[in-house]
């Protein structure tokens, strides 16, 4: 649904709820796309218009075909702390067309909780077994280190061969341009690429 009315219900972990976006979602929306913390990896901050125009990109993607960067609900608030998601990588010359990634980003007064790795793991097991995922993806700026702890406590593994520079990062931002990969591939479609 639409960030108007009902949210689309991804999945639920413990303490967490994967949906599409609320409009009362759109301040923490703002916030995460704004804040240098969680921005630190980025060139660019996003000004409210900025923002606004990509929260409703997101959530038509999640409404037209279930993928995209969910906003992450605690239950026992019900609110919205940032978000995690499936989305294709969109990165051509890089990963092949069909390629889907895992992301995430998450409001700082939420950090050490724990909460992005339980909403990762649960949306890798729903990409896999609900989407018939063969493989998933994550990258991150080379020194973002606790990007890169969320992707190996999932089960992801590092692929050197996979890593390059960010077609999209200007060159006036050298230390954030080279990127790591991981990846986790579905055993029950690829048995042994784990191994």
């Amino acid at each position: 649904m639409m960030a108007g009315g009902a949210p689309r219900i991804i999945l639920e972990t413990e303490r967490l709820v994967l949906r599409s976006w609320l409009e009362r979602d759109r301040d923490l929306f703002r916030e995460i796309n704004a804040d240098p913390k969680v921005m630190e990896f980025f060139p660019f901050r996003r000004n409210h218009a900025e923002a606004d125009a990509l929260f409703d990109r997101v959530n038509a993607m999640i409404k037209e075909d279930g993928l995209g960067f969910y906003a992450v609900e605690l239950k026992e608030t019900g609110e919205a702390m940032g978000f995690c998601g499936l989305a294709p990588a969109n990165m051509p010359g890089i990963f092949p067309s069909e390629t889907i990634e895992i992301g995430w980003r998450l409001a700082t007064r939420f950090w050490g909780n724990g909460y992005i790795t339980e909403a990762a793991a649960a949306l890798i097991g729903h990409g896999f077994v609900a989407m018939q995922l063969a493989a998933i993806v994550s990258f991150a700026v080379e020194g973002n280190h606790r990007s890169t702890a969320v992707m190996k406590r999932i089960g992801m593994r590092r692929c050197p061969e996979m890593d390059f520079d960010h077609p999209r990062v200007p060159e006036t931002h050298p230390h954030l341009r080279r990127h790591v990969t991981y990846a986790i591939v579905n055993e029950t479609a690829l048995p042994g690429l784990n191994d």
